[in-house]
C-alpha cells in the first residue's frame, strides 16, 4: 500500500505512567503525543463518508485510553504498542480506512526538570504489523501486544453472541467500547465509553445486533486464562468514565 495523504493529531497531552525510575513508577506524568497517519483519502473525498477515512477524535481517545490504562517502562514500548494498534487491520465490522504508515512522537516535557526535553519519534508501516487472532465461543480476540505488566487486546463479539458474566481475581481490566450497538450489563453503551473493572467485579457484554462489535481491552497483568471465571451473581454497578475527547453535541 502507498499513499501521500496525511491525517495528523498534534499536541495531545495525556497523564500516564511511563519511566524506569522509582519516582516515575508511582505517579502519572504528562506525555505529549503527536501522530501522523498516512492513508489514501481519495475515496472519502469523493463519498464524504467518515467510514472511508479515519476519525481523528476516535484516534485521540484510543491513544489516550491505552496510555492511561497501561504502565510502560520505556517510551519505546509505548510507541511500539500505539503504532501496532493504529496499523492493525480494522476489526470485523469496523468501518474505517486502513493506515499505510504511522509516524508517532512521544515527548516527556518535565522529565529533565527544565534542563532539556526528551522525546522519541518512530515510523512504522502496515506491512510490519500482523496480529495474532484467537477464536472464542463468542467471537475472536486480536492480541495487539503483551508487556510484562499489561496486555492489549481487541475483543470482537460476533452478531447475536455475548461474553458471559465473569470476574477476575488477579487481573485488573479496563475496556473501551469501539462500536455502536453492544450492551454492557444488559444496557446500551456508546462508542468511546470506558469501563474500569475492579478485581471481583462481575461483568458481561452482549451483541444483540446483526454486525460484529468490538471492545479495546487492557488487562493487568496480561491475560490469564484461568482468571476468566464465569459466575452466577448480580452484575457489578460500575460507573462509566467519560471519553478523553468529549463528543461534540450538534445544535
Amino acid at each position: 500500500m502507498s499513499a501521500t495523504d496525511v491525517i495528523s493529531v498534534r499536541g495531545l497531552r495525556v497523564d500516564c505512567v511511563v519511566g524506569v525510575y522509582p519516582h516515575e513508577r508511582d505517579r502519572a506524568q504528562p506525555l505529549d503525543v503527536d501522530v501522523r497517519m498516512r492513508l489514501d483519502t481519495r475515496r472519502a473525498g469523493a463519498s464524504e463518508r467518515l467510514a472511508h477515512t479515519v476519525h481523528y477524535a476516535d484516534v485521540a481517545n484510543q491513544l489516550a485510553f491505552l496510555l492511561q490504562s497501561c504502565r510502560f517502562d520505556l517510551l519505546e514500548t509505548a510507541a511500539h504498542v500505539l503504532t501496532r494498534y493504529l496499523l492493525a487491520p480494522p476489526a470485523p465490522g469496523e468501518r474505517r480506512a486502513r493506515l499505510c504508515e504511522v509516524t508517532l512522537s512521544l515527548t516527556k516535557p518535565y522529565a529533565l526538570a527544565g534542563h532539556g526535553v526528551p522525546s522519541l519519534e518512530v515510523t512504522r508501516r502496515a506491512r510490519e504489523v500482523a496480529l495474532a487472532r484467537e477464536d472464542k465461543p463468542w467471537g475472536t480476540v486480536d492480541v495487539v501486544f503483551e508487556t510484562r505488566r499489561a496486555g492489549v487486546y481487541r475483543l470482537n463479539v460476533a452478531p447475536g453472541r455475548g461474553i458471559p458474566l465473569h470476574v477476575h481475581r488477579a487481573m485488573r481490566e479496563t475496556e473501551l467500547v469501539l462500536g455502536a450497538g453492544i450492551r454492557c450489563q444488559g444496557e446500551p453503551v456508546a462508542p468511546g465509553t470506558v469501563l474500569a473493572w475492579p478485581r471481583g467485579a462481575a461483568h458481561r457484554w452482549d451483541n444483540p445486533t446483526d454486525e460484529w462489535q468490538s471492545i479495546l481491552c487492557v488487562d493487568s497483568p496480561p491475560f490469564v486464562p484461568s482468571d476468566e471465571i464465569e459466575v452466577d451473581a448480580p452484575p457489578a454497578a460500575v460507573r462509566p468514565q467519560a471519553p478523553f475527547i468529549p463528543t461534540p453535541v450538534a445544535g
